[in-house]
């Protein structure tokens, strides 16, 4: 019975991870197509003024963050450090409860 339940949870954690990578996707997608589009549109309409940078620049640092936590590939936040956080806040609380 708990083998079943492992299984489970297996996948339900494996399917949240297809879809927040198929998210990060979804989100690469629309920043590559969107500026273009500003690309286009600036250089059609004020190529002497050049902004299409700043969201190209600004929404490609979101991307960047989004697909390092998507992808699991955060140097400065590990596992250990989760862990050590979670049993900080847990006897937080118990302490707070406790009082």
């Amino acid at each position: 019975m708990e083998n079943r339940y492992q299984n489970e949870e297996r996948y339900y954690m494996a399917k949240k991870q297809v879809e927040e990578i198929k998210g990060f996707y979804g989100n690469l997608i629309s920043y590559i197509v969107v500026n273009i589009g500003l690309v286009i549109l600036n250089l059609k309409t004020s190529p002497d003024h050049l902004w299409f940078y700043w969201p190209l620049l600004w929404w490609g640092i979101g991307i960047v963050f989004h697909g390092l936590k998507v992808f699991k590939y955060m140097p400065f936040i590990t596992k250990d450090w989760e862990e050590k956080k979670i049993k900080e806040f847990m006897e937080k609380e118990n302490k707070e409860t406790w009082e």
